[in-house]
């Protein structure tokens, strides 16, 4: 997806102080068995997110991993865990800047009153032994048997000297079948671009598939089974894999190599453009949320947008926004982001210590969470992000076009960049093209109450079925 920093469950934090203890319950820690899965909630600025850690005892220690149900994260390695004197402590060293959990058995043995931190944010989170965790309800996810064929694949990028994995799904019926080729939003994403407890490309794919049309969904490069180097390629890198994977579906038997397109969500719809408009071997694109301004543009929207939506004040909102646009200008302003890394560094350290530490945990931004940033907005990928201009691309564009967005989309807003790809498509004479707003919808184009990030989780659905129709039924009206 477009970069938005939703506040994640791994930003916040707390620091237990240790009291004294009653012999009461001293003697409920002495009989108390810490092994087993343990359930918390951490209520952060506009949602709850339940963290889960599984504690089991090895060789007379003990060892974990942490879960996050709500945001489709499990397995979180842990690095060290102790339980003395009643006191449980993780270190969880693999969420950003670093994680603690630190708390105390209660006077009646039943629960653990302690804290998550990290940085110089804190949040209590009291732990409760349950047997099992419930997942978040996902009524859309398709249950095997499939009435179509799944594939596990893999295929070549030869540009890049790498492997991609993938999934490719043929429908029953008479061959050989339109096929596309599904590419993700930003970030390190899995084949089936699973973001917040939710898989939006498995729901896409099985769709279309039942539909008729058959689908190659892959890996990112450096993700999953794929192999490259995630953190060093740009949205142009990112198009040379998603031609690949055009190329593979067209050595294929059961596809019809005239009639393969792209689909491309968020920055997938970026880049599917990109491939269209140098290669004749696509046959149509579909932008999901694609953008059609710059990416300086967009993230500069996006702030203001869920700012807002999030309770930030004007002066917070302005606040923000004066240090992006400063530091957009040292990126932009050079060949080599990495050389400007100590004056965004201070602009970053000066954001920090302008907010109160309310505003700092409700951002989710501490000092330990600098670096992180600091690595990221002076990336190369960040660097051809805020440069790049998807007009003149879109212009050369000449292959069918469907571009849709949600009317609630705070990453990428429905109304600057529809008529921007629209105003690109005519003026570049492209014959067939269709744009559309669907109402109600947000990002991963979830029926929403308000767009924003903080509700993705908490949505069941993974993807409106007005959108998955609307799709499908403009690729079968051509092809």
């Amino acid at each position: 997806m477009i970069p938005h920093r939703v506040t994640p469950l791994l930003s916040m934090v707390l620091i237990l102080a240790s009291g004294l203890l009653s012999p009461g319950a001293l003697r409920a820690q002495e009989e108390f068995d810490i092994a087993g899965t343990w359930l918390g909630t951490l209520s952060v600025p506009g949602q709850e997110l339940r963290i889960v850690f599984n504690i089991a005892s090895v060789d007379g220690g003990l060892t974990a991993t942490m879960d996050s149900p709500d945001q489709g994260a499990t397995g979180i390695p842990t690095e060290r865990v102790t339980f003395e004197n009643g006191t449980l402590v993780i270190e969880v060293p693999a969420v950003p800047g670093g994680g603690r959990y630190q708390g105390s058995v209660s006077g009646d043995g039943q629960s653990i009153e302690g804290s998550w931190s990290q940085g110089t944010a804190s949040i209590p989170v009291v732990l409760r032994k349950v047997d099992d965790v419930e997942t978040p309800a996902r009524p859309q996810e398709p249950a095997e048997p499939y009435p179509y064929l799944a594939e596990a694949v893999t295929y070549e990028n030869p540009a890049a000297d790498l492997t991609l994995s993938g999934t490719l799904t043929l429908p029953e019926g008479l061959r050989p079948f339109p096929a596309v080729v599904l590419v993700t939003g930003s970030g390190p994403q899995d084949r089936n671009e699973t973001v917040m407890g939710h898989r939006p490309f498995l729901i896409l794919a099985d769709h279309l598939t039942r539909e008729g049309i058959a689908v190659l969904r892959y890996d990112d490069r450096g993700v999953g089974e794929s192999t490259g180097d995630f953190g060093a390629a740009t949205s142009k890198d990112f198009a040379s894999d998603a031609l690949a994977g055009v190329r593979y579906l067209k050595a294929r038997s059961e596809i019809d190599p005239g009639r393969i397109g792209l689909i491309g969500h968020s920055e997938g719809g970026l880049i599917a453009p990109l491939v269209a408009a140098e290669s004749d071997e696509v046959a149509f694109i579909v932008l999901l949320a694609g953008p059609g301004i710059t990416g300086e543009e967009i993230i500069l929207l996006q702030s203001e947008l869920i700012g807002r939506a999030q309770g930030l004040s004007d002066e917070q909102i302005s606040r923000n926004l004066k240090a992006q646009g400063m530091i957009f200008e040292l990126v932009t302003g050079t060949d080599n982001p990495a050389s400007v890394r100590d004056e965004v560094r201070q602009i970053l350290v000066d954001l920090l210590e302008a907010m109160s530490e309310e505003e700092r945990q409700a951002a989710g931004f501490t000092e330990a969470a600098i670096p992180a940033q600091l690595a990221q907005v002076t990336s190369r990928w960040m660097h051809f992000f805020l440069t790049y201009d998807p007009v003149p691309t879109l212009q050369r564009v000449t292959v069918p076009v469907l571009a849709i967005n949600g009317e609630k989309d705070l990453q990428v807003p429905p109304g600057p960049n529809l008529a921007a790809i629209e105003s690109a498509l005519r003026r570049g004479a492209n014959p067939d093209f269709e744009t559309a707003e669907l109402a109600g919808l947000n990002h991963l184009f979830q029926t929403a109450e308000t767009g924003a990030p903080s509700e993705y989780s908490r949505i069941e659905e993974t993807m409106a079925p007005v959108a998955l129709t609307t799709v499908s039924a403009w690729i079968l009206a051509r092809f």
